[in-house]
């Protein structure tokens, strides 16, 4: 897959860095609240959306858009700030140990892409 060069990146984040907000790590767990973006919103949210229909790890959402992680994190705190998506963190098993199922499928579907 082909990623996007720093020009558009530059265009898709607005030039922002992070902006801080709810944490997003690798793991950290998205789902769509709404499939439908606002009118005028750039391009890349409704496609991250449409992935988040079911809860998918922000590592997972970077892959299918060929983005870097850190560009991905300002376009998803946009869309949990407008109330379009909910982050949560994976499930954890025993003394906050990630559970190793979720784990087992981000690797899965990263190996599909």
């Amino acid at each position: 897959m082909r990623t996007a060069g720093p020009e558009r990146l530059y265009v898709v984040t607005r030039g922002r860095r992070d902006p801080g907000g709810p944490e997003l790590d690798l793991m950290t767990l998205v789902e769509a609240a709404d499939t439908a973006a606002p009118p005028g919103a750039p391009s890349e949210y409704p496609r991250i959306l449409r992935l988040c229909r079911r809860p998918v790890a922000v590592a997972e959402i970077a892959a299918h858009l060929g983005f870097p992680v850190s560009v991905v994190r300002v376009l998803l705190r946009d869309l949990l700030a407008a109330g379009l998506a909910v982050a949560r963190p994976p499930a954890s098993g025993p003394a906050g140990t990630t559970d190793m199922e979720t784990l087992e499928q981000v690797l899965v579907g990263l190996r599909n892409l």
